[in-house]
């Protein structure tokens, strides 16, 4: 068990965890009168993917490369339960938002992953940003591309978001189980 503790402090989970607690707490509280507003959950998930990003690197980088120890399933486990613990930070708070936080928190997870390893994982956050970014200030989606771009703010059951989020769940764990982060 110890290391594992270590592990965890040394991608900063305790650091990323109090962010998401701080975040799901404080976004419904600042903002008012937004009652079925899918841009309140998104925020709380978008700030939840970004905090959770900073952990995906250690802190010495070749020094993790040296480890005798199978680096894919760890970095792979590592993507995958913090996309559950955003994911199940916001369904807790509302339980008719479960199939939109999985979906989205898996999504902007994979992106985070995507980032860190394509910039490093100090700029792991800047993917999942961009496209948040990207989504509250697109026009309404008409088309099968805008449905793609604005997949965060699409009704939970969409096939078009749901289709999206899963392979940019996939490409960017599996990128990032592979690689690792980029020096």
């Amino acid at each position: 068990m110890r290391w594992l503790t270590l592990y965890a402090r040394s991608r900063r989970v305790p650091a990323s965890l109090a962010v998401l607690l701080v975040s799901a707490v404080a976004v419904p509280v600042l903002a008012q009168d937004t009652a079925g507003d899918p841009r309140l959950p998104l925020l709380v998930l978008a700030t939840g993917a970004m905090a959770a990003s900073v952990g995906l690197g250690g802190q010495d980088l070749a020094l993790d490369r040296t480890a005798a120890i199978r680096w894919a399933p760890r970095r792979a486990a590592h993507v995958l339960l913090a996309a559950a613990a955003v994911g199940a930070v916001l369904a807790a708070g509302d339980p008719a938002t479960t199939e939109f936080a999985v979906r989205d928190a898996a999504g902007l997870l994979g992106l985070a992953a995507l980032g860190a390893a394509l910039a490093g994982a100090q700029y792991a956050w800047t993917l999942p940003f961009t496209w948040l970014v990207l989504t509250l200030f697109a026009p309404p989606a008409t088309s099968t591309p805008a449905r793609i771009a604005t997949w965060l703010l699409q009704p939970p059951g969409t096939p078009t978001a749901t289709w999206t989020a899963a392979a940019l769940t996939l490409t960017g764990t599996t990128a990032y189980a592979l690689t690792g982060p980029r020096r």
